[in-house]
Order: C-alpha cells, then sequence, then structure tokens
C-alpha cells in the first residue's frame, strides 16, 4: 500500500473519527481531527491562515516560535483562559500524529481542556521529509523547555506539565515521557537551564518499540497488508533512514520502550484491539515494561477499535483521560478506572479492510 493510502486514507478517517467524537462530548475543540491536513504534502509557505474558532472563554496564541532564528516547523499555539486564574494552571501539551510526515498543530483538539482549570500548548515538528530522527523529539523537547522557561509569563505551573497524542504523536509523548530529564538527544533552541522532564503522558495508540513491530504485525491478522516495512511505504524506516532491520541502535534510539526507567511519569495508554496500523501488541509490550519498573501505567484496551473510531469518545474514556491529567497535574484526589470492555466494544472491521 502507497504511503499517500496509508497516511491520508486509513489513519486519516480513523483520527477524524476520534477528534470528533471527543470533541462533540467535553467541548474539547471544534476541530474535526488529530490530524486534518493532508499529511503527505508540505505546508505551503504561502498557504492562507484557517479561520480560528475558539471556545467561549478561550485566547490563543498563534505561531509562537521556541526556537529563536529555527524552521518554520518550530512554533507552537497556546489556549489560555481569558480571564486570568489569579494562580499559576497545570499545562497540557498536544503533539498532533500523521505518520511523522503530515499533520498540523492546528486546530488543536484538546482546546477545551481550557475550561477545565488548564493551559493548552499544541506543538509543531519538523517532519521526516526535511529532518530525520531525532529532529522530532528535540523539537518537543525544545518546546517543552521554552513553555518552561516563559511559564511566569503565561501563567503556567512548570511543575505540572502532561503530553497526550495519537499514533505518531503518541509515539512522541511516550518518547517525551520516557527520555524526559536525561539529555539523551543533545538539546537545541536554548533554554539548556530548563527541564524537559513531564509529569504525565496520556499514548493514544502510538507505537512504542521500533525493534518489534514487524514481528508483531506478522502474528497479527489485524495489521497484514497495509503497509510493507522498509520500503517507500513504511513510514517507520522513513523516520529513522534505515532499514528496521538494519540498524538495531537507531531502531532502539527511536522506541520509547528502550528508555522505561523508574523515574518515568504515570502513563495512560488507549489502543484499539483491532489497529491495522499499529499492533496492539505495541501497547501491551509498552505497559509491561513501565509495570516492571513499578512505572504506574494504565493499559485501557478498547475492543474491536482499530487506528481511532467512536468508541475512543465514549463518555467513560473522556472521564478516564480526564481523571487522569487532574490526578497528576492537579493532585486531585480521584481515582482512575479504565472502562468495562462491554461498555466500549464494538465490532470490528473485516482484516484488510481500508
Amino acid at each position: 500500500m502507497h504511503l499517500h493510502r496509508f497516511l491520508h486514507h486509513r489513519h486519516f478517517r480513523a483520527t477524524a473519527r476520534f477528534a470528533a467524537v471527543v470533541a462533540g462530548l467535553v467541548a474539547m475543540s471544534s476541530s474535526r481531527a488529530f490530524c486534518d491536513e493532508k499529511p503527505t504534502q508540505p505546508k505551503p509557505a504561502a498557504q492562507a491562515t484557517p479561520p480560528v474558532q475558539l471556545p467561549h472563554g478561550v485566547k490563543m496564541e498563534r505561531d509562537v516560535p521556541y526556537v529563536s532564528d529555527g524552521d518554520d516547523s518550530q512554533k507552537l499555539d497556546l489556549y489560555l483562559p481569558e480571564t486570568p486564574a489569579g494562580r499559576p494552571l497545570p499545562l497540557i501539551v498536544h503533539i498532533h500524529g500523521g505518520g511523522w510526515r503530515g499533520g498540523s498543530k492546528f486546530p488543536c483538539p484538546v482546546v477545551g481542556m481550557v475550561a477545565q482549570g488548564y493551559i493548552v500548548a499544541s506543538i509543531e515538528y519538523r517532519f521526516s521529509q526535511k529532518a530525520l530522527f531525532p529532529a522530532q523529539i528535540q523539537d518537543c523537547q525544545a518546546a517543552i523547555r521554552w513553555l518552561r522557561a516563559n511559564s511566569t509569563r503565561y501563567g503556567i505551573d512548570p511543575e505540572h506539565i502532561g503530553v497526550i497524542g495519537a499514533s505518531a504523536g503518541g509515539h512522541l509523548s511516550a518518547l517525551v515521557g520516557t527520555t524526559g530529564g536525561t539529555n539523551v538527544f543533545a538539546p537545541l533552541g536554548g533554554n539548556e537551564g530548563q527541564s524537559d522532564r513531564v509529569q504525565a503522558v496520556c499514548d493514544i495508540y502510538g507505537p512504542t518499540d521500533f525493534g518489534s513491530v514487524m514481528q508483531q504485525a506478522a502474528d497479527d491478522r489485524n495489521v497484514r497488508n497495509v503497509f510493507t516495512f522498509n520500503s517507500p511505504s513504511d513510514p517507520y524506516s522513513l523516520l529513522i533512514g534505515v532499514s528496521l532491520e538494519g540498524n538495531q541502535d537507531k531502531t532502539a534510539a527511536v522506541s520509547p520502550a528502550h528508555y522505561v526507567s523508574k523515574d518515568s511519569p504515570p502513563i495512560l495508554i488507549l489502543h484499539g484491539t483491532h489497529d491495522a496500523l499499529v499492533p496492539f501488541a505495541q501497547s501491551e509490550e509498552f505497559a509491561a515494561a513501565l509495570k516492571e519498573k513499578g512505572v504506574a501505567v494504565w493499559l485501557q484496551a478498547l475492543p474491536g477499535s482499530g487506528h481511532g473510531g467512536p468508541a475512543f469518545g465514549k463518555p467513560g474514556i473522556i472521564a478516564l483521560m480526564k481523571a487522569f491529567f487532574d490526578r497528576h497535574l492537579k493532585g486531585a484526589d480521584v481515582k482512575i478506572d479504565l472502562v468495562p470492555p462491554e461498555d466500549i466494544a464494538v465490532e470490528p472491521s473485516p482484516p484488510g479492510a481500508k
């Protein structure tokens, strides 16, 4: 299957359905998708700015550079309460998906969390056709350091920052979590005195181990015939610039599971059992590695769901995500209970369905 079809059809439609339902349930956004641009095409420099429609009580600062004199991609959008809270607020950072080759920080599907007592940032990063890994994680970490450096200006609580993303954004969110504060990747963009650690991660069907994904895909009937690994249709190898089989150092370096330690932050994982792009076993493996190190982790399986879909917007899933962030970023005394499978199960699509 060609890369354009892989990204634009299956991934694009699935994430669109997920974000649309989320938006309707908790007013997170008027956005249709986590990734709402044609992912195979870089954004033209002269592209018209889409109109901004914000929830009541929310103001926005758009296209703020987080690297001085940096690439045009190294920018973020900030969503803040129109009326100052009078105290620092926790921050949720959104990292968009799109196969590391497309997507956009705008519109942001979690902007509605501003009404729940958060500040929200949505970050852009360089795509793999422009810069190979680790450029993407370096950009995400640079954005977090910039946000901490400017926390007083924006009323951010620098001690309580979480990240959320789906698919490629889930991968980068997990990698932010497991490598934060370790200096594994050379910092760029300044603000080196600031930490890039985060206190909570929500990883939504992100790949987490490039070393095992090929075998897991081969073993899982739900992920067959989607694309061919180590070919021009493979976003994994295109991200690191080499075959997944040919360089174990690079497949380890890009994998969040490789960096799991007892210091990793709490992580909530959401993943459909019939995901035809990222094997469900990726999240099972990641959760097991976190548990082995004593890290607080919740793996919410969505029976029958694929790479997104309406079940991700069920009220129980939305309540789970909110409880997770409230507990770890606000210190709220709330329980984090996984949703019973029967409440979110859907009929799976036939294997190989596009």
